[in-house]
């Protein structure tokens, strides 16, 4: 677990606001009065792992399945619209997302939208279950487990127990992973399994920006990396006159060998 800043992780302190509020079960609240109460009693919590820790913290957000500490303890909210949550209650509300079933996350975003996923430029991008969006997830993984393949001492970051895989950037939208290198700067990965293409630039710019205004200290460096399979033409040109942002090929890689067959005695 990465070092708190406070006494009490901050999963614990959401159990202190309940106390302080002595909410009510039914009673709503939002995003905004809880990012106001931290302000007010822990200003040193930056609103973006406030955020986080809710979404942690829901029951019924399968997003916090992307924070692989979540427990039973983390039961404490239902979110019944965007920023709005009220108490979980056990009996009466449908189980907690606790895990998944692998394959069951294509299936279930499948099921939800019909045809092609949409990035965030609105580009159709490969249809759940298909094998492109379960490489993707598979890429995402192990980059993520093996960051020192990309570049010597780039970790994944860590906000006390929340980790930098699908981290929440507002809006709906989640980094695929979030790194810091050696000297402490932030880097944001952009991860594309097939070619990739000039717009997504401009997603990952957006990105970056976001970790600035809302995670990096004054003096923090931000940087980015896009990881393809294959680099187009186009996104090579886009990137030429941005010193901050890198691009990475990946290539997959099976080697097999024949097992001697085994002799049995006759």
């Amino acid at each position: 677990m990465a070092r708190t800043i406070y006494e009490k992780p901050t999963r614990a302190l959401l159990k202190d606001m309940l106390f302080d509020w002595e909410l009510k079960p039914g009673q709503v609240f939002t995003t905004p009065r809880v990012i106001e109460w931290f302000a007010k009693k822990y200003p040193k919590l930056k609103p973006a792992s406030i955020r986080a820790h809710l979404v942690q913290a829901s029951t019924n957000d399968r997003s916090r399945l992307h924070h692989t500490s979540t427990n039973e303890t983390d039961d404490l909210f239902v979110r019944v619209d965007s920023g709005q949550f009220r108490l979980y209650e056990p009996g009466k509300d449908p189980a907690p997302i606790h895990e998944m079933i692998e394959g069951d996350v294509a299936r279930q975003e499948q099921e939800l939208g019909v045809g092609a996923v949409v990035d965030d430029e609105g580009e159709a991008e490969a249809p759940p279950g298909s094998t492109e969006f379960l490489l993707e997830k598979d890429l995402q993984r192990y980059l993520a487990e093996n960051l020192e393949c990309i570049e010597p001492g780039l970790k994944l970051y860590e906000d006390e127990d929340l980790r930098g895989i699908e981290f929440e950037a507002g809006g709906g939208r989640r980094i695929d992973i979030l790194a810091q290198d050696k000297a402490g700067a932030f880097v944001v990965l952009e991860l594309k399994v097939s070619r990739g293409y000039d717009r997504v630039v401009g997603q990952l710019l957006r990105y970056m920006n976001w970790v600035r205004k809302e995670l990096a200290e004054p003096s923090q460096k931000v940087r980015g990396i896009i990881v393809c399979r294959t680099i187009s033409e186009d996104l090579r040109l886009a990137c030429a006159s941005i010193g901050n942002v890198e691009l990475c090929e990946y290539k997959l890689s099976v080697a097999v060998s024949k097992v001697p067959a085994l002799e049995l005695p006759t």
